[in-house]
């Protein structure tokens, strides 16, 4: 039996690849991956077989890396970012879940996949990444939401919205934008405005660490969706967060306390 390594690599720069990542892609001879994810790595996936999914095929990475640790290999399956956070983990145990209750039939390996030993390798994620190029946005408590209502009902989304602007929360839009959405965003800016003032600092991060990232730090009066697309992160302080310039730098932070008594 083979053993599947679940990787997350991060948010694209080689550097802020973890030992214990690039130790388990070294020591699979199958790597399962969105293209992109292994061309960010370079020569550290030279060698390796390589199975590339599109876009959309997500449940088939999942199907087909489990498919090959259970067929004797030992495989990678990779994704950017933490693969925990709204990434591939999440899939492989679900199907490992289905064939727990017999509802699993999509595979001829399918029976042997809980014999397969499955360790999850965390990666820094594009919160993580987001917040440090601008200094410590996330220095209080802090949540996500994915704006993407393929799989989540958008009323649950509202709700959740609701909850982390009255909780006070630095929130992190994943999925703020895509061709077919884009009025989530704007809907959750003018939810947030009802909690916080239109003064609150937002970072705009895209493609970060990577060769073409862009940073901004704006408002959340001036967030507007037309600036951004689903490569992009959104994260919005809490009334608490401060946007400091110093000439030409620029950083965004959250105190570790509040100075008013709530």
């Amino acid at each position: 039996m083979g053993k599947l390594f679940v990787v997350g690599t991060g948010p694209g720069d080689v550097a802020l690849l973890t030992p214990k990542a690039e130790q388990a892609l070294q020591a699979s001879s199958d790597l399962v991956a969105y293209g992109l994810y292994l061309e960010l790595m370079g020569d550290i996936c030279a060698g390796k077989k390589h199975h590339d999914l599109p876009l959309g095929e997500e449940i088939g990475r999942a199907r087909l890396a489990l498919d090959l640790a259970a067929s004797g290999k030992t495989t990678a399956l990779v994704s950017s970012g933490d693969i925990g956070i709204y990434a591939m983990a999440t899939l492989v145990f679900e199907l490992l879940d289905l064939q727990l209750q017999g509802k699993e039939t999509g595979s001829d390996h399918s029976a042997a996949w809980l014999d397969v030993e499955i360790e999850v390798i965390p990666g820094i994620s594009a919160m993580q990444a987001g917040a440090s190029r601008v200094g410590a946005l996330l220095g209080h408590d802090f949540c996500t939401v994915s704006l993407s209502d393929l799989l989540t009902p958008w009323e649950t989304i509202e709700k959740r919205i609701h909850c982390a602007g009255e909780g006070d929360f630095v929130i992190s839009f994943y999925n703020p934008v895509s061709k077919k959405r884009d009025w989530q965003l704007n809907k959750a800016r003018d939810i947030l405005l009802q909690y916080r003032p239109d003064t609150t600092p937002v970072l705009i991060g895209r493609q970060l660490s990577r060769e073409d990232e862009n940073i901004s730090i704006i408002t959340l009066g001036q967030l507007d969706a037309k600036d951004v697309d689903m490569f992009t992160l959104v994260s919005v302080g809490n009334s608490e967060s401060r946007h400091l310039v110093n000439g030409n730098r620029e950083w965004i932070y959250t105190p570790r306390g509040y100075s008013k008594k709530l």
